[in-house]
């Protein structure tokens, strides 16, 4: 079987040293049986040597020798083309690693060694004039004068540590001090970087630098291996990794199609929140799902649930706002005067040269960069502003304090591509369309670009490190008032979602972008989809739920014997234990850990409270160790066990037949309890995986979970495989019903001749009697002529192989498992 240019189903497989090429063609068999039409690898180029996730790249003209190399991956590649697979890559154009030592990065030790003059100062974005033309390596433990004795010069180069680095001929003999001074870098305390660095790094990883794939020969450069296998026909399709860090996203999606055909299947990893759409101007197919994900997960999520929830967070861990808005502004205000200081000095620089000079400009980019309400305005200078990046920096300035508000306008004109306008002009007026063309074609700062050029497209890149490091990764540590809806793109403050708007979502999708990607758990992920799928059953008992806290928080006290957790650490431990259960104390130590510090609260990265940390860790191991506290959350889990099994499935086979090409993350065909990276990259057992599948194709009644999801997503990827025309314009998309007191209760939709099935808010369904007298109303397929009666022919449920009628009662339909798939039996 050839693959569709367009896949009817992926399967994620994260790459490693220890599961490389060779492990992921071992899997192909079962992931061909399982019914995916593509592998869906991780990053495969050179990465820092031990990386497990290969976004960290040293060499665009490798395949990882530690996956295989490029012969390992010929060899994948030609057993999945034997077995009916295609291969799609994930591609990192954003950044490059600064490994250690440097010399890993050939193009970076140029730069080291050369400066502005090499060859290869142009591949990164480094803001040369900010150090006198060197570069700031953030890489000591305490400022210079205080690790002299450390550094040495030993065979030609300068030594610290495990680091390495060139220096400049002729410099080798010279007093150390002077050695320093004459080199094309300056080596400075680690605390610097995110104050003074003179790099565009991936957020604040100060070990990640931006490349500029703006610049023709380093897009050439860095993509040249993978193009090569894509005209081989090895690689099939591509998910291109944070495009917002682009200078030019629509730009760069250009350049990768022109490069490649129009056969290759591209989606891009781009976070959309509320109704935000993809520009329609990017040549991709779309997005990698969360923004299909948060929907599938809110559509299981009972929005009544919101208010007592919020109520029981403010009770038990104090918090002193009702919303997470301000919670969200808090964090990105604190990573723009800390972690993105030196971002934002940049920015301020490149305003003075634009004559955006006024005394409280920092405050005011500060407050506007903070009130941007999604992840990045899209503008190419020479071209007018976008109405929605308009429209979008005047819902950003809304939000700007009063005092700021003329100089913000200023920034906010300059953010959008045009002239700033004189400190005394008519701040207030509405800004023009005129272009803006940088006089050497490269709008992103290069030496010749106008300054509002400059502005406008690092401005966009900030506000996208803002988003992920003052959003993601700090107020969703701190706000979880139902910890399932913090996923990238989430809005924590609206849980759920009709199914009406769901289905408005799905048309939308399946007339704008019908082939982008759905997913439920990725590598991304805070928490997997039965994590959250346990944690959604939470919003329909809040009651129980709040009764349950306060009896573990007064049992657990007598644990406390240190400085923490203090109550917001105290509450995510519970939902965590709640959603993962069972978990082990060494998972559960690391999640809570990275949980703590990235919250910057009580402790963080940079300023680890070594204390508070180990009082937490105690305290949580003491919790695992208690009998009673065990055996309570043990029953809590059990008696949510049902619904939160409706959930999962439903959720699993929703996301499977919605609009969309579904991905299956490893190991999500079965249960998948795992928390954040590196939790979730955790090795799948795929001689386990392969022996569920064969036993349930044999006949095997499911016997658990795993089972039941392991057949749900078998029977939903082969149904695709088997009939992807029934996705195109003849299968469409439409919402199914059905009519009674418990018609709220189904979420169904019809794709071509088949229609999924799925029961949400199941605690409520059964609260309320059950489905009672609810019936199905399915359509009929038949072509009944005029004056003759319509036949409703019944249906094929391809999870239980029974016959289902048209208008067959719920409880019928669901008498087995809370889904089910139904195929037209004349089809």
């Amino acid at each position: 079987m050839t693959p569709p240019a367009v896949p009817s189903g992926t399967y994620r497989l994260q790459l490693q040293p220890g599961f490389g090429f060779a492990e992921a063609a071992d899997a192909v068999p079962y992931l061909a049986s399982l019914g995916v039409s593509h592998l869906y690898l991780s990053p495969i180029l050179r990465a820092v040597p031990g990386s497990t996730h290969g976004y960290d790249v040293i060499d665009h003209s490798l395949v990882s020798p530690e996956l295989g190399g490029e012969t390992g991956f010929r060899v994948l590649a030609a057993e999945a083309a034997d077995a009916g697979l295609g291969i799609v890559v994930d591609i990192v154009p954003n950044h490059m690693a600064l490994p250690t030592p440097a010399s890993l990065n050939r193009q970076f030790w140029s730069v080291l060694a050369e400066g502005p003059g090499s060859p290869y100062a142009r591949w990164f974005d480094i803001e040369w004039d900010a150090w006198g033309g060197r570069v700031l390596l953030p890489v000591l433990g305490a400022p210079v004068d205080q690790v002299g004795d450390q550094l040495r010069v030993e065979d030609g180069m300068l030594r610290y540590h495990e680091h390495v680095f060139p220096l400049r001929h002729g410099t080798a003999d010279l007093p150390l001090d002077e050695a320093l001074d004459a080199q094309h870098y300056r080596l400075a305390d680690w605390h610097e970087g995110d104050l003074r660095g003179n790099y565009r790094r991936f957020f604040t990883v100060t070990s990640l630098i931006g490349l500029r794939q703006e610049d023709e020969a380093v897009f050439a450069a860095t993509h040249a291996v993978i193009l090569r296998l894509v005209r081989e026909g090895l690689i099939q399709g591509l998910r291109v990794d944070h495009p917002d860090g682009l200078a030019d996203p629509r730009g760069y999606l250009r350049r990768l199609r022109a490069a490649t055909s129009h056969d290759t299947w591209i989606v891009v990893e781009k976070i959309l929140t509320g109704d935000e759409r993809l520009p329609a101007d990017w040549d991709c197919a779309g997005t990698t799902g969360y923004d299909a994900l948060r929907r599938v997960d809110a559509v299981f999520t009972d929005p009544a649930g919101a208010d007592p929830l919020r109520a029981l967070h403010r009770e038990v861990t104090g918090a002193a706002t009702a919303g997470f808005g301000p919670v969200a502004l808090d964090g990105k205000r604190e990573v723009l005067a800390a972690g993105l200081g030196a971002e934002v000095a940049r920015l301020e620089r490149v305003l003075d040269k634009a004559g955006v000079t006024e005394a409280d400009r920092g405050d005011a980019l500060r407050e506007l960069l903070a009130a941007v309400p999604v992840y990045r305005p899209y503008v190419v200078p020479g071209e007018p502003a976008p109405a929605d990046a308009v429209d979008l920096m005047a819902q950003a300035l809304t939000g700007v304090p009063g005092r700021l508000a003329r100089t913000a306008r200023r920034i906010a004109d300059v953010a959008l591509g045009h002239e700033a306008e004189p400190a005394g002009g008519q701040a207030d007026a509405a800004p023009d369309a005129r272009p803006d063309t940088p006089s050497d074609g490269h709008p992103d700062g290069h030496p010749g670009a106008r300054p509002c050029a400059e502005f406008a497209v690092r401005f966009a890149q900030v506000t996208s490190a803002v988003a992920a490091k003052g959003v993601e990764d700090r107020a969703f540590y701190r706000w979880y008032v139902l910890s399932s809806r913090n996923e990238v793109g989430g809005e924590p403050d609206d849980p759920g979602l009709s199914p009406e708007a769901f289905h408005r979502y799905c048309r939308a999708m399946a007339e704008s972008r019908p082939d982008a990607m759905t997913a439920l758990s990725t590598h991304d992920t805070k928490r997997s989809e039965d994590v959250r799928a346990r944690l959604a059953v939470l919003a329909e008992i809040p009651a129980e739920w709040a009764a349950a806290v306060r009896g573990w928080d007064k049992a657990a006290a007598r644990h406390r014997t240190g400085p923490g957790p203090d109550r917001y650490d105290g509450y995510l431990l519970w939902q965590t234990l709640v959603g993962a259960w069972p978990v082990d104390a060494d998972r559960m130590t690391a999640y809570l850990r990275k949980a703590m510090r990235e919250a910057a609260r009580s402790t963080s990265w940079t300023a680890p409270d070594a204390a508070y940390e180990q009082a937490t860790e105690d305290y949580l191991r003491a919790v695992l160790n208690d009998r009673e506290l065990h055996a309570s959350v043990d029953e809590f889990v059990t008696r949510i066990a049902e619904p939160a099994r409706a959930v999962a499935l439903g959720a699993k086979l929703v996301q499977l037949a919605m609009p969309g090409v579904p991905d299956v993350y490893q190991g999500g065909e079965g249960v998948l309890r795992t928390l954040v990276d590196p939790d979730n990259r955790a090795p799948v057992d795929f001689t386990d995986a392969a022996a569920r599948l064969a036993y349930l194709d044999a006949g095997g009644v499911c016997r658990d979970l795993d089972d039941e999801k392991a057949l749900v997503t078998s029977a939903v990827l082969r149904w695709r495989r088997r009939d992807p025309a029934g996705f195109g314009a003849r299968g469409g998309y439409a919402p199914v019903h059905a009519r009674g007191p418990a018609s709220a209760h189904l979420i169904g939709v019809r794709r071509g001749f088949t229609i999924a099935l799925a029961t949400r808010l199941p605690v409520g369904l059964a609260a309320g009697g059950g489905w009672g007298g609810t019936r199905l109303d399915l359509p009929d397929f038949g072509a009944a002529r005029p004056g003759r009666a319509r036949n409703r022919r019944p249906w094929n449920d391809l999870l239980t192989g029974r016959r289902i009628a048209a208008d067959a009662p719920l409880v019928e339909v669901f008498a087995r498992l809370p889904v089910a798939l139904l195929e037209d039996s004349a089809h």
